[in-house]
């Protein structure tokens, strides 16, 4: 299960077809403008929706390909690394740790290039170097020159990618949908990220079983080939990025970003958030893979199945985040959600073979349940929320936090695997997942129904 609770990674879409009923007039839209002013609208999406949005279709499936192949690598690679080249504990936190190292080391100035950029073609772009890194793995594998080097190559190399089509991912949504189309298409992407969730650890432990753990990773190069595929259909001709003043350094750009992240109450208290949750919950699962084949004695194809089961909560979690935004309020909805995400993880250092396997199966339902309504309600507030110029910048401003613990979470887990136990290490992880809630009762969030929608500028 790939880790989720900082930031949503979702996306976007031509010819901006009929819009969804919405309790928003289009004059109160038309004032709002791109920069996300007054009201989220309540959606009430008709039968068809979004479906009907040729450019955000392929948008959809080809992330929903890419998701797919990702969550395949996300068990396949440790599979590689343990059952092909024998590596340790620590060697597979490491990989887990170096897939997710590029949020620290380019975050920041990967956020103002975007805003520079159109997004596009950086997506375009991302998907291609991505495709090669992964085609190189089973390639270097049938030559006999694999090596857990060439692996920690590929995770750093497809991590910096991933930060740079994750950034422009973001702006791009509101770029093809109008304001009110932004929750309906982050539930649908979201949703389809989910399922991934449970396909692509499944495929990769059949896969790995039938034919080898290199050749699953195959798979994630053809769906980033395919997302390639799909964005270069689409429609839509981007406005191009104002440059603004050319004299003005990247470093301003940056501060601005970081600045606007930091005085804002709800988006500071989100990040925090984010970056405590994820260091729980990419902690345990950077170890779960030794944990479930080492100590639950769980065979390729059956971890597969059970981290597919504890992600069967993400769908249901993405389908509901609208509903519950709307009925419950989108600032109740995020309460609800972490109170989903911490304490259920407690549930899983249960596990064992046999009937014990119900309390993994159990609390990863639960946590992924929560971590996809959060994820949801999260994206669409911050796309909405945040003056468009800027949101390239707060995006990863946020994300620099979120992603930027989840390299030493990774590495804490590994360190405590390897001196206590992979057993011991989960334990901690999720124990410390299971507190992380208290933050978001810090903030503004609990005395709120529901979420601001404009950000009150300076």
């Amino acid at each position: 299960m790939t880790p989720t609770a900082g930031s949503t990674p979702t996306a976007e879409a031509a010819p901006r077809t009929p819009a969804d009923v919405s309790t928003t007039s289009p004059a109160a839209v038309a004032a709002r403008g791109p920069s996300g002013a007054g009201t989220t609208p309540t959606v009430r999406p008709q039968r068809a929706g979004l479906l009907r949005h040729r450019d955000f279709r392929l948008l959809w499936a080809g992330q929903t390909a890419s998701a797919v192949g990702s969550n395949v690598t996300a068990v396949a690679l440790p599979l590689v690394a343990v059952t092909v080249l024998d590596a340790g504990t620590f060697v597979v936190a490491v990989l887990t740790a170096a897939a997710w190292l590029p949020w620290l080391l380019v975050g920041l100035p990967a956020g103002a290039w975007v805003d520079r950029l159109p997004r596009r073609p950086v997506m375009i772009g991302c998907d291609l170097v991505s495709a090669l890194l992964f085609l190189s793995v089973p390639l270097a594998a049938v030559l006999g020159a694999l090596t857990i080097g060439q692996l920690l190559a590929v995770a750093l190399g497809a991590g910096l990618a991933r930060v740079f089509f994750e950034t422009a991912d973001q702006v791009y949504l509101p770029v093809l949908l109008r304001p009110e189309q932004v929750p309906e298409g982050n539930a649908k992407l979201q949703a389809t990220q989910t399922a991934s969730y449970v396909l692509g650890p499944g495929i990769a432990g059949v896969v790995a079983q039938a034919a080898g753990a290199v050749t699953a990773l195959l798979l994630d190069a053809l769906s980033f080939l395919f997302s390639a595929i799909c964005l270069l259909r689409i429609r839509t001709v981007e406005e191009r990025p104002g440059r603004g003043d050319p004299g003005r350094k990247l470093r301003r750009e940056i501060g601005e970003g970081i600045r606007f992240v930091a005085r804002d109450p709800y988006l500071r208290v989100l990040t925090v958030f984010g970056a405590a949750s994820n260091i729980g919950l990419v902690g345990y699962q950077a170890v779960l893979v030794v944990f479930l084949i080492r100590e639950a004695r769980l065979a390729p194809a059956a971890v597969g199945v059970l981290v597919a089961v504890m992600s069967l909560g993400g769908i249901v979690g993405a389908m509901l985040a609208t509903t519950i935004g709307r009925r419950c309020g989108t600032a109740r909805g995020m309460l609800l959600a972490a109170l989903f995400t911490g304490p259920p993880a407690l549930l899983i250092p249960l596990a064992g073979s046999g009937g014990r396997l119900v309390w993994p199966a159990l609390g990863g339902v639960l946590v992924s349940l929560g971590v996809a309504v959060g994820n949801v309600l999260k994206g669409s507030f911050r796309q909405t929320y945040t003056p468009h110029h800027l949101l390239g910048r707060v995006t990863v401003s946020m994300q620099m936090l979120n992603y930027g613990s989840i390299p030493l979470a990774a590495v804490l887990a590994g360190t405590v695997g390897a001196a206590y136990g992979t057993g011991t290490a989960v334990a901690v992880m999720t124990g410390w997942l299971a507190l992380s809630p208290v933050i978001l009762l810090i903030g503004p969030l609990r005395g709120r129904r529901n979420l601001p929608t404009a950000a009150d500028l300076p």
